[in-house]
């Protein structure tokens, strides 16, 4: 949520940036809303002092006139509280709707085609044979089984069988440990969170909520990421300065209907409804979030480095932010079996619009702040195996395990059965 004091103070710079990332909203409409209720409040205000006032001047048994005044205040208060409430539930409503602003560093584009390329590591890999895609590799393998998958569940999900479970877990662990070294507390997160608790993440305006999965009997949403679970952990705390950052890594399966991909990517485990994810999650003083996103991204190319896989850094134009970024980084590995570089890392800043919401404070000396919030992937699990899939592919067949997961699989090479 965006502070109402800075959308009273800067209403065309609001309109502007909302319009920037592709959002209609009406801020006059809301700065509306904001008067009427600045205004009852303020009645209110008064007649509650006028009571207590009225109050005072009650000495012993109340007349029948003090009796009646007493009682026309208390009735007139309750009505104007009544009216209150339900504007302030208006203007919260209306609040909701207010994307975050992008940071000023961040370019103004439409959509994903005016994404910058801010760097590359490494250059494509090379063979001297024509490369496979990961579904090819896996099923020769017996690592992926999207048929058997489709029988069960149907389409968008898959089976990961014998070498790849034992990378999967490698590449958690070996997350874990990397982080845990940085003083990352790791986390096991519910996958089921309250459906208010979502919306206050800012995940869920504007059709965001569209691809999610929503168990409306039960009032839960299934997570898309651990992040939507570890951040609310903190909600209606006050947390001490001296304390901050704090830092998380969180695994957890997370769920996604990809609305509005359907004929895309539908081969092999790139895109499904289900998969596996280490995220990071970042709180932090206001004004420090900036230093701690080039930290998070800067973790998430140690990760990618350590597999030796060749990637790009792409920073985000406006269009392509989403509702509660305000910056957003993604790293894309290059896979040799699509010939293209594929987004496997996000590292966001989201600021202080999910700690507004979710009621996240800090003390600092005798004020009461909102925390900075950011999360990053450390690994997205399946499409982190696509990349290790193609790029370590061998021309016998074979797929070589990336060095510094070898201790974790107990192998150098996963071989033709």
């Amino acid at each position: 949520m965006v502070d109402i004091n800075y959308i009273r103070q800067n209403p065309s710079k609001m309109q502007k940036a909302a319009k920037e990332k592709g959002y209609d909203i009406n801020v006059n409409h809301l700065l509306e809303i904001d008067t009427k209720y600045r205004e009852l409040l303020s009645e209110v205000q008064k007649l509650q002092e006028e009571r207590n006032l009225h109050s005072k001047t009650i000495i012993g048994k109340p007349t029948d006139e003090q009796m009646a005044k007493g009682k026309y205040l208390r009735e007139k208060i309750e009505k104007q509280e009544h009216a209150l409430h339900a504007v302030k539930e208006e203007l919260d409503m209306e609040l909701m709707k207010i994307p975050n602003p992008a940071k000023p560093d961040v370019k103004v584009g439409k959509d994903e085609s005016e994404n910058d390329v801010v760097r590359k590591h490494k250059e494509p890999t090379k063979f001297s044979f024509t490369p496979k895609d990961h579904l090819v590799i896996g099923e020769t393998l017996g690592l992926i089984d999207v048929e058997r998958a489709s029988k069960v569940s149907g389409a968008r999900f898959g089976y990961l069988l014998n070498d790849a479970v034992l990378l999967e877990f490698a590449l958690v662990q070996f997350a874990m440990k990397t982080l845990m070294a940085e003083g990352f507390t790791p986390v096991v997160p519910p996958v089921l969170i309250k459906k208010d608790v979502m919306r206050g993440m800012g995940y869920m305006e504007h059709g965001g909520d569209e691809d999610m999965f929503i168990l409306e009997k039960d009032n839960f949403v299934l997570v898309g990421t651990a992040e939507h679970a570890i951040v609310p952990m903190l909600k209606d705390e006050l947390l001490l300065k001296k304390d901050l950052p704090k830092r998380f890594v969180g695994f957890s399966t997370a769920f996604r209907r990809e609305a509005g991909s359907y004929g895309k990517d539908t081969k092999g485990i790139l895109r499904v409804h289900q998969f596996d994810k280490i995220e990071m999650v970042s709180v932090v003083p206001e004004g420090e979030d900036d230093k701690e996103h080039e930290y998070l991204l800067s973790l998430e190319e140690k990760l990618f480095q350590a597999l030796d896989i060749p990637y790009q850094v792409i920073k985000m134009c406006t269009g392509d932010l989403g509702f509660p970024t305000a910056r957003k980084y993604d790293i894309e590995a290059w896979m040799p079996g699509q010939n293209k570089y594929r987004e496997v890392t996000s590292a966001s800043t989201i600021t202080d619009f999910q700690s507004r919401r979710l009621n996240i404070k800090y003390q600092d000396g005798a004020e009461k702040k909102f925390a900075a919030v950011l999360n990053g992937t450390a690994f997205a699990v399946g499409r982190t195996l696509i990349a290790i899939l193609e790029n370590y592919q061998q021309e016998d067949g074979s797929v070589r395990i990336p060095e510094v997961l070898q201790e974790y699989v107990g192998k150098k090479v996963i071989s033709p059965r």
